[in-house]
């Protein structure tokens, strides 16, 4: 099974995507997370949706937008509020977690890599076969 993030940005307008890409595509949709880090003294947060994979090629996309939009728990803002509702009317919680920041890796790849242990380890994502 391939497992790979796919980044869209950093959560400006491309949040709307994001939220086309769970909404369109509810009958694989796995997971919604915000994956909590901190940058530079700024709490910051990606929000994930995570597909279930396909039946052909057994492939796994986990679309990300990358810390960029500000902690929630710490400072409310109107595109995690729209996260929220999206995830609401799609019968999904939110999964919260926190992680590392990806500047604390060489490559945005090994940053991406390490997630998908840590998501592998807690049983969101299936284990590699």
């Amino acid at each position: 099974m391939i497992q790979r993030f796919i980044e869209l940005g950093e959560g400006y307008s491309d949040i709307y995507e994001l939220l086309e890409l769970a909404k369109s595509n509810q009958h694989r949709l796995q997971h919604m997370m915000a994956l909590h880090t901190k940058i530079d003294g700024k709490d910051m947060t990606s929000l994930v949706v995570i597909l279930k994979p396909t039946e052909t090629g057994k492939f796994q996309a986990l679309y990300i937008c990358r810390e960029g939009i500000p902690n929630p728990n710490i400072l409310p803002n109107k595109r995690f509020d729209l996260f929220a509702q999206t995830a609401e009317s799609l019968g999904k919680q939110i999964i919260e977690l926190s992680v590392k920041p990806s500047i604390s890796f060489n490559e945005k790849e090994l940053f991406y890599q390490h997630l998908i242990g840590i998501l592998r380890l807690n049983h969101y994502i299936l284990p590699l076969q």
